[in-house]
């Protein structure tokens, strides 16, 4: 499976996978509930081993794939959720999961009297191809 610049997975190894949560409490947008489940994610990861272990120089070495599992998938608007990524590759999977509840609307917030919840699964993988040079 190709997963970056046409190299192919077997040359990337895995080392991080993070889960985080995300909800639009007022409005139900996907593509906000999405971004907040990937910040959720990042704000668990510290990724010194990808430096102190395999040994990377530059953060943007990683390549990081994003899963986000919501109500309403059609609605994520994936470019804004992947700029939520500080550093590295990255690849976005969006399916169906996540919850549609009803909560309180309050006009000041936003519109609408739902809260749409989002989860995102990051894996945070490293080309040791790229390692391996002499």
């Amino acid at each position: 499976m190709a997963i970056a610049k046409g190299r192919e997975w077997m040359s990337y190894k895995r080392y991080v996978v993070e889960l985080g949560y995300g909800a639009d409490l007022h409005g139900a947008n996907a593509t906000t509930a999405a971004k907040r489940a990937v910040k959720d994610a990042i704000s668990r990861s510290c990724l010194c081993g990808l430096f102190d272990i395999v040994g990377i120089k530059d953060p943007n070495a990683m390549h990081v794939k994003v899963k986000i599992g919501c109500p309403r998938p059609e609605e994520v608007n994936g470019k804004e959720v992947l700029e939520v990524l500080p550093f590295g590759s990255s690849e976005l999977e969006v399916v169906e999961g996540g919850l549609l509840t009803q909560g309180l609307e309050v006009p000041a917030l936003g519109s609408g009297d739902n809260i749409l919840v989002a989860v995102a699964s990051l894996t945070v993988c490293v080309d040791l191809d790229e390692f391996r040079k002499p």
